[in-house]
């Protein structure tokens, strides 16, 4: 469950989240019939709704990299979204925008080489540019190489590099508060925990190897 409280219909007053709610889950309470068309539970936007004006600040922005007075073309905005969900480690980016990914065009073999993409031959000159750039911004926090600063503008102008740049970094975002607060496909156990050790089990496996090593000289 997420690990804040849903807010269900009964108690939103606000009519621009109710809008939503309407648009997303019809008549129902998303809290009590969760449920979206993309299979989600929905718990992002309910969620979100304990924060009026933060949920229309998400949603706008939404609106803003699909209007059609972006410059950036939408197939390497969707590039830029992916990389950074699986960077992040955020399935539920992840498993949105790989749909996005094919609804713009791309490949299966492209969607699935997201992960590996830098030892993939299945992306373009820009597209690699692309990818290099949202691990830049990601993984590195946003130490950009002149490198790979000078290859994306070869295929980019100023103003879709900053486009690219303020969305990639939102998604960025949404990925690491989806993860956070254990929203939708993110509402996972952590992986990474200690693994017993079969019962009765007293040796120190490292100690064990430093004996031998003694044993041998």
């Amino acid at each position: 469950m997420p690990r804040l409280r849903e807010i269900p219909r009964s108690e939103v007053t606000d009519e621009y989240v109710l809008a939503l709610y309407g648009t997303l889950f019809g008549d129902r309470d998303p809290v009590t019939e969760p449920g979206t068309a993309t299979g989600t539970p929905g718990n992002w936007w309910t969620v979100f709704a304990q924060v009026p004006d933060a949920f229309r600040h998400t949603t706008e922005g939404f609106g803003f990299y699909r209007s059609p007075n972006r410059q950036l073309d939408p197939k390497l905005r969707e590039l830029g979204q992916i990389r950074a969900g699986y960077a992040v480690g955020s399935q539920f980016v992840y498993s949105q925008h790989s749909k996005a990914m094919r609804f713009e065009g791309y490949s299966e073999e492209q969607v699935k080489a997201i992960p590996n993409w830098s030892t993939a031959a299945c992306f373009s000159e820009v597209e690699r540019a692309v990818l290099a750039y949202t691990d830049c911004l990601v993984l590195e926090r946003g130490r950009v190489p002149d490198g790979v600063f000078e290859l994306l503008k070869k295929h980019l102008s100023e103003v879709e590099i900053l486009e690219l740049t303020y969305i990639t970094c939102t998604y960025m975002m949404h990925a690491v508060m989806s993860r956070a607060l254990k929203l939708e496909f993110d509402d996972v156990a952590e992986r990474v925990v200690e693994v017993p050790a079969p019962e009765g089990a007293t040796a120190d496996v490292m100690g064990m190897v430093d004996k031998r090593k003694d044993a041998d000289k």
